[in-house]
């Protein structure tokens, strides 16, 4: 397991982006029975979503910054093959490019300018020691017989965009998930994270086994639980 690697000062050049914005007071997921939808809550000391990266200009080492929750869900839960790592919803924002090409998030009609605006993906994250938050999204070769969910964004990644509706209003966070899209898997436990991650898009194209993740962990503001235990459990309203 990966429970010993992410703590709340794991990085070993801290970026400017640690604020109250990524300073998580407590977190929920709660099942709303009459709707059959799941709302996924994080709270910050700060304001949610108000701080965004700086764009760099090109895609090798574009920043990204995340809202992130670890769950006990299962891969298959969300449309990925049967693969080990840990299942999280990750909602992001990165302006050097945009990974959620079936979705127009800002309703401009340009559907590839919206990866700054705060959105989600499922990822599977694994332990990764090139990095110093210890995990990356987990990463597959081309002629691996891997599924993926249609609404992924093409990566050789485990990484999907599944398109659902992020809220910030104030102090809070919140992600509306249908229990349909996740196999109606309710019961399940899960922890927040807040982090700096990094893409890596050398020239000449990123392979497994790179010196460095295509996405990895690279600052940890914050962990819920203190050492990502999955503590939490998911409410029944």
């Amino acid at each position: 397991m990966l429970l010993a690697l992410v703590s709340g000062e794991a990085s070993a050049q801290p970026t400017t982006y640690k604020s109250p914005d990524f300073d998580v007071t407590a977190a929920s997921v709660s099942h709303l029975a009459d709707l059959d939808v799941l709302v996924f809550e994080q709270q910050v000391s700060g304001t949610a979503g108000a701080t965004t990266p700086s764009a760099r200009g090109r895609l090798d080492g574009a920043p990204v910054l995340g809202y992130v929750f670890p769950t006990s869900l299962k891969s298959t839960d969300v449309g990925f093959s049967a693969t080990e790592g840990i299942v999280a919803l990750a909602v992001t924002s990165h302006p050097d490019f945009d990974d959620t090409p079936l979705w127009d998030e800002s309703g401009d009609g340009n559907y590839g300018n919206d990866g700054v605006r705060w959105h989600t993906h499922w990822v599977v994250l694994t332990k990764d020691t090139r990095v110093p938050g210890g995990l990356s999204v987990k990463e597959f070769k081309k002629a691996d017989a891997v599924v993926l969910p249609p609404t992924n964004p093409g990566m050789d990644m485990f990484m999907d965009s599944p398109g659902y509706a992020v809220l910030t209003r104030a102090h809070t966070l919140r992600v509306v998930v249908p229990a349909e899209r996740i196999k109606n898997a309710t019961q399940f436990t899960y922890d927040a994270v807040t982090c700096y991650m990094e893409v890596s898009a050398p020239k000449g194209g990123h392979t497994p086994g790179h010196d460095k993740p295509m996405l990895g962990v690279y600052e940890v503001f914050k962990v819920l639980s203190g050492n990502l235990t999955l503590p939490y459990r998911v409410t029944r309203k």
